[in-house]
């Protein structure tokens, strides 16, 4: 797979969504992601418990079904294994991070 990474190391992983891993360990990653209005990740799941924090700006969440917003300031934990989602309702930047790290998410070498 090809990965196209910015000169400031943010990665294009889908339409709008600018994301750059920060740090990791053995056992957990942190990523910076920064949605462009509109920019949608569609429902998914995978097996990582995922924590975050918005830095800046609105996410409208789905997470198990439910709509959820998320605002400056706001945070959440999504268990692994359950679907969701989010729609940037404006530019939005957030912080978060994956136990047990998420080896798509590690930099190049």
């Amino acid at each position: 797979m090809f990965t196209k990474r910015s000169s400031d190391g943010y990665i294009e992983k889908l339409d709008g969504v600018f994301q750059k891993t920060i740090t990791y360990g053995e056992k957990s990653l942190m990523v910076n992601v920064n949605f462009k209005e509109n920019a949608t990740i569609p429902i998914h799941q995978h097996p990582h418990e995922q924590t975050g924090f918005v830095l800046s700006g609105k996410l409208d969440f789905q997470i198990n079904g439910e709509h959820l917003i998320a605002e400056t300031g706001d945070c959440w934990s999504i268990p692994g294994n359950i679907p969701h989602g989010a729609r940037a309702i404006v530019a939005t930047s957030v912080i978060e991070v994956f136990h047990p790290i998420r080896e798509d998410y590690l930099p190049e070498k």
